[in-house]
């Protein structure tokens, strides 16, 4: 068996100083069966290790229920496989452009800023999860003939906190459970990033995107000694819908990276192939330099403009890349994998069939619930998904303006069965004003909970109430509809009819035939906003507004022959569906 450590300025594998060549690979964002090509992609690329985080909302959904937690550690083991070292990032928060930054629903709706401190009513439940997820990680530590090599303590704790008990109480509890592997932090290179977010005793490490040498100074002052790592080299970024898709100059990229491994420093590459935020798992920022402005939803690609692309190939930056890590590399490096197969020919299908969304409520809703002021999404219990919330206007009483406040994030209005409009956090009143006695219903959708910064654990829905000029209408009836309760079984019994003229808002369907499965796009021409399923497989949120205008389908998802597809559309009526 191997050991690996933190020497007083290199990482020791044996006791002889080694370089991490890095990549981040998050096995949530990729289809299980694609892991094996995407970890050759980035062995050939020139890295000798991966980086993943593990989201905990994905895998307790609910306070005490548990959901393959076993993936981590198959991921783990195609890590092996490839013949590459691990790094582990479990949290408990992870950030990651993903919603809620990996915190489940259920704890910040009930606990809200008390989150990521030394609360007993916060740690009790990371305990559980650690206990639950951690066997995967310990029995495939690098001493005991595994590839793990290194453990996060909590993640860029620093841009949020300064709670050092807490961050204490972490790292004591990874360790605990059986962490033996050496444990690090990273924060941005700012003092205040540094002192709030490093543990006395860990490794502390840096993220950043350029200017390593300033960097790597920064870090050194408040580390005198120990390896240089660069935990997050953002070779690209993330999009948000309704902006400009981001792109970093491959060259510029490649230049930073030279600069990292010249400063004799070791390397994540953030990402290296990003993947998709399936199932709308996809979190949201809020606008300005603060992180306190508007809403920013994340969209459903993490592509991140990698080296390897959200479909699994090469891009320029990646063979740029490759020349860089080759000079740094120990030995040749491993030949390119072959591109994944594609779809043998473009197919399409028409959304023939559809349900209205009163009807879709009534078969895979929640409980309808009855309260003064309309519940949360949290109150709801609805991670993913949309709130109906009905009430009615006392009249008779002459039109008023009806709003909403504390509206996150979106809500297609309805007064009496006809649809008014659509409001938002920044646009909270109806155009036209609402008489009495009236019946209003709003049909609210989570854009994804924030991410990163200070509004995290922020509720959704509508968290203040809905008003007729200045007064508060009481008696709000609502229920929530979750993603997860799109299954075959469930959607089987959804009353389907056929699409006579115009549809609108509802679940539509379509059976698209395939000659030969393989990776696919697939568009919506016609459809507006909502969620798509192949197979029973949610590839997560579409949105007309772009950037992106088609979803990545991993091959495994398609069959030969007919194929159904779900599309709940969420504002606008039946369109077609596109695979090529």
């Amino acid at each position: 068996m191997s050991t690996f450590a933190v020497g007083d300025e290199d990482f020791l594998l044996d006791g002889r100083p080694v370089r991490l060549l890095s990549g981040a690979l998050h096995y949530f964002r990729v289809h299980e069966d694609q892991w094996g090509h995407r970890l050759g992609m980035l062995r050939a690329m020139g890295l000798n290790c991966v980086e993943t985080y593990v989201p905990w909302n994905l895998h307790e959904p609910e306070p005490g229920r548990f959901g393959d937690v076993g993936a981590l550690g198959r991921f783990l083991d195609a890590v092996a496989a490839a013949g590459m070292w691990a790094i582990v990032r479990p949290g408990p928060y992870i950030c990651a452009e993903w919603e809620n930054g990996g915190l489940p629903h259920w704890l910040t709706g009930r606990l809200g800023r008390r989150v990521r401190t030394d609360d007993a009513e916060f740690l009790a439940p990371v305990e559980r999860w650690f206990r639950a997820l951690l066997p995967q990680v310990v029995e495939r530590q690098i001493d005991r003939g595994g590839p793990v090599i290194m453990v996060q303590v909590e993640n860029e704790y620093g841009s949020y906190g300064s709670d050092q008990g807490y961050l204490r109480k972490v790292a004591d509890l990874l360790v605990d459970c059986g962490v033996g592997v050496p444990l690090f932090t990273s924060d941005g290179p700012e003092d205040h990033m540094l002192t709030g977010g490093s543990v006395p005793g860990v490794l502390a490490t840096a993220n950043f995107g350029s200017g390593a040498r300033e960097a790597f100074a920064v870090l050194r002052r408040h580390q005198s000694s120990g390896p240089l790592m660069c935990m997050e080299f953002w070779c690209g970024w993330f999009d948000h819908w309704g902006t400009e898709h981001s792109v970093r100059d491959a060259a510029d990229a490649a230049a930073a990276l030279r600069e990292i491994l010249e400063c004799g420093a070791s390397v994540n590459v953030y990402m290296a192939h990003g993947g998709t935020n399936f199932a709308g798992w996809a979190g949201a920022n809020r606008a300005g330099e603060l992180h306190e402005g508007g809403l920013r939803p994340t969209v459903t690609s993490y592509d991140y403009d990698a080296p390897v692309d959200e479909a699994g190939l090469p891009t320029e930056k990646y063979w740029l890349f490759r020349e860089v890590l080759a000079e740094f590399a120990e030995g040749p490096l491993p030949e390119v994998p072959e591109p994944p197969r594609r779809i043998a020919a473009p197919a399409e299908g028409v959304l023939a069939e559809w349900a209205p969304l009163d009807a879709v409520l009534d078969v895979l809703g929640g409980r309808e619930t009855r309260t003064p002021l309309p519940p949360s999404f949290e109150e709801a219990d609805v991670d993913r998904g949309l709130v109906r919330y009905r009430l009615e206007i006392p009249g008779p009483r002459r039109p008023y303006p009806l709003s909403v406040t504390g509206l996150r994030d979106r809500a297609v209005v309805y007064v009496d069965g006809v649809r008014a409009e659509v409001l938002t956090a920044e646009d909270t009143v109806l155009a036209e004003p609402v008489a009495g006695p009236a019946v209003v219903e709003l049909w609210v959708e989570s854009l994804g909970r924030v991410n990163y910064g200070p509004r995290q654990a922020e509720p959704k829905g509508i968290t203040g109430g809905v008003r007729h000029e200045r007064q508060y209408v009481h008696g709000v009836r609502a229920r929530g509809l979750r993603l997860d309760a799109f299954e075959a079984g469930a959607v089987a019994k959804v009353p389907f009819r056929p699409v006579a003229g115009e549809s609108g808002p509802g679940l539509h369907r379509a059976v698209v035939d395939v000659p030969g499965p393989g990776d696919a796009a697939l568009s919506l021409p016609g459809c507006t906003r909502g969620f798509v399923w192949v197979n029973g497989f949610c590839l997560g949120r579409y949105w007309s507004v772009g950037p992106q205008d088609s979803l990545f389908v991993p091959g495994a998802v398609l069959r030969e022959g007919g194929n159904e597809v779900w599309v709940l559309e969420l504002e606008g009526g039946a369109g077609s569906v596109r695979l090529g």
